[in-house]
Order: C-alpha cells, then structure tokens, then sequence
C-alpha cells in the first residue's frame, strides 16, 4: 500500500505528521472484496505519517488520529493510487529490449528508467514485433476503502 513514485510533500497537518505511526488496516475495494490486510498478517504497518511513504488519503487520515482510535474510511482514486495515466502506456520494438522476446501477456515486470532505478510494468498487448507495457499503479483508477486502527505512536 506504500507508493514510490506517486506520492508529493503533505498538504495536510496534524499531531501525527513527522512521526513514526504503527497501524493495523484492512483494504477492500467497494464491492467488498479485501485486497490488504495488516492483520492477516499479524503486524502493524509502521510508517512516518506524512513522509510521502503512504497513499495521501491513508496519510491524511492517520495524521490526526489517537492512539486506539479505529476509523473508516472511503477514498477516491485521487486520494489514493491516481488516475491511469495513458503516457503510461509505451509500445517498444521487442528487439530493443533483451528477453523480451520471452515474455507473455499479463506479466509483470521490471524495466529501468534513464538512470537505472527499477520499475514495475504489465506487459498488455504482444505480436511478433512489438510489446506494449504499462505502468500505471494496478489500483490507479480505483476507490478504496481502509478500516484503520493506529497501533502505537513512536
């Protein structure tokens, strides 16, 4: 539920922000299903409210809550992973990128940007010459919704 690249300074204040918050969260897109749970797996998410570490409407939500205190809340695709970008989308030769060749549709995997640093993309269409990816957020386009109960301030 972090993000690496989608996220800019706060715009929100609260008793929170700037410190490291600890919380357990369920997930679930709005017909129910969960997609996440910090409890599932039996440890609090722990995070620096306000860091840019968290979709901005969790961050938000945290930033002034009380230690105990369990919310809900439902945040639009902009509060969370954005909109799907279509500049995202790129269509490269196969042969300008080693092994691709070997890849299939509905893959994901990592391309490097200009300066190295790794990205995850989904290979979405492929012929004989061609290979489209996209890298837009799989949740980007998505409303979200989150219990969040705050763990622990540190």
């Amino acid at each position: 539920m972090s993000t690496e690249n989608n996220q800019s300074t706060p715009t929100f204040e609260g008793k929170n922000v700037g410190k490291t918050c600890r919380t357990h969260y369920r997930g679930t897109f709005n017909d129910g299903t969960q997609f996440d749970s910090s409890y599932d797996r039996g440890e609090p998410l722990e995070f620096v409210c306000g860091a840019g570490m968290m979709i901005k409407g969790f961050d938000a939500a945290v930033a002034n809550m009380e230690v105990g205190e369990k919310v809900d809340i439902h945040l639009m695709p902009e509060e969370a992973y954005g909109m799907p970008d279509e500049n995202a989308i790129f269509t490269v030769e196969i042969s300008s990128i080693p092994g691709a060749e070997e890849l299939e549709v509905g893959q994901q995997v990592y391309l490097q940007d200009q300066l190295g640093r790794p990205f995850p993309v989904k290979v979405t269409q492929k012929d004989d010459t061609n290979i489209t990816f996209d890298a837009n957020h799989e949740m980007a386009g998505k409303e979200l919704n989150f219990t969040i109960e705050l763990v622990e301030v540190l």
